[in-house]
């Protein structure tokens, strides 16, 4: 069984640097069904409970043309995440993989994202279904789901998949 902040057989914990302030802003809140870790899901599911994400004053304004979209990009602060730990073992399976190759919370900047499917708005307030935070989650950004656009730039020699950099 997972136990919150353990660190298990293989995994590094380092002493972060001292934090610079990069200036964020949190512009709402998110309200789930969850309000410990071991019982939110890993990852989101567009057929998830109904979830609100609530957006502060002066950012209410933000959200006009928002309802074009079914699906938006949610990006939030795992505010309660550890910061230090650079090998893990999510398993607990005795393998050991960088922080940077997985998409556990624990991270030097806990930021989240999850794809939701925005079902309506209600003054202040979205209705989505796909989140996998805990209730109460500052939410840092959100936008259109990026894979709603077409790049706007002419393709580019390099820009097919699988092209090699020369």
């Amino acid at each position: 069984m997972v136990r919150e902040s353990e660190i298990r057989d293989g995994e590094l914990a380092v002493a972060p640097p001292a934090a610079a302030d990069a200036g964020l802003v949190f512009i709402g809140r998110i309200h789930t069904p969850w309000t410990s870790r071991m019982q939110t899901p890993r990852q989101g599911r567009l057929d998830g409970p109904i979830c609100r994400i609530e957006i502060f004053d002066p950012w209410v304004p933000a959200l006009a043309g928002v309802e074009r979209y079914e699906r938006l990009e949610i990006i939030y602060w795992l505010h309660l995440s550890r910061r230090d730990l650079v090998l893990q073992s999510p398993a607990n399976d005795g393998v050991t993989r960088g922080t940077f190759s997985l998409r556990s919370p624990v991270r030097p900047n806990p930021l989240g994202t999850s794809v939701v499917r925005l079902l309506r708005i209600e003054a202040a307030s979205l209705f989505v279904q796909g989140l996998d935070c805990l209730d109460g989650t500052p939410l840092i950004d959100l936008k259109p789901d990026r894979t709603l656009f077409t790049p706007i730039a002419p393709p580019q020699p390099g820009d097919s998949e699988g092209a090699t950099p020369e």
